[in-house]
């Protein structure tokens, strides 16, 4: 039975963007396979803590505290939902020219040295592969072409993460200009509910 994963990361609940599109996402994929089993995080309303002194052996050694087990625990469990994916659709809206906090920290969960990538002489290689992952990256402005593109550290960003870890079917889809006013705004909708029709 196909599996999806659904993160949404926007801090802006029930008036968000990207969380609204991610449903059309889901809406989409479902059609496409009707038994499909959906696994659900909201990064923006119920976060992964952030990695500390105090947790994060936890991921990058060997846990030997209750905070560093609680650590291991849920790197393993995050890891468990990626790996049983074989579709992830991820809402990441643009935050200060990158993506929210609660994404990176989940990032920072699932990067797991030995699980999810490992390092040989011919350099880093991921571990999961043959998943497919679709990202909608809303944006207030313009910043797939022209003078602001050199201020996008969010798409490259993500692409580097999930090619790290062997993600590297990944389809971006972009809702820009969102910020322009009420009718760029449905524009960007309207055109991203599209290339979702097309990607699903």
């Amino acid at each position: 039975m196909a599996s999806i994963l659904v993160l949404n990361s926007s801090v802006l609940g029930d008036g968000s963007v990207s969380k609204a599109l991610v449903e059309e996402a889901v809406h989409r994929l479902l059609e496409a396979s009707p038994g499909a089993t959906v696994i659900r995080r909201d990064l923006g309303t119920v976060p992964v803590p952030h990695l500390t002194t105090a947790n994060v052996a936890g991921v990058r050694g060997e846990p030997a505290t209750d905070a560093e087990r609680a650590a291991r625990a849920l790197s393993d469990e995050l890891i468990a939902e990626l790996r049983a994916a074989d579709t992830v659709v991820i809402g990441a809206p643009m935050y200060n020219f990158s993506i929210p906090s609660g994404l990176r920290a989940w990032f920072d969960y699932v990067l797991r040295p030995g699980v999810t990538f490992s390092y040989s002489e011919a350099g880093p290689q991921g571990l999961l592969t043959g998943k497919r992952v679709i990202v909608i990256e809303s944006r207030g402005g313009l910043y797939s072409e022209g003078p602001a593109q050199a201020m996008d550290f969010q798409e490259p960003y993500l692409r580097t993460l999930l090619d790290f870890i062997g993600l590297a079917d990944v389809t971006f889809i972009h809702v820009e200009k969102i910020g322009f006013g009420p009718e760029a705004r449905q524009a960007a909708l309207e055109g991203a509910k599209q290339a979702l029709a097309a990607a699903a």
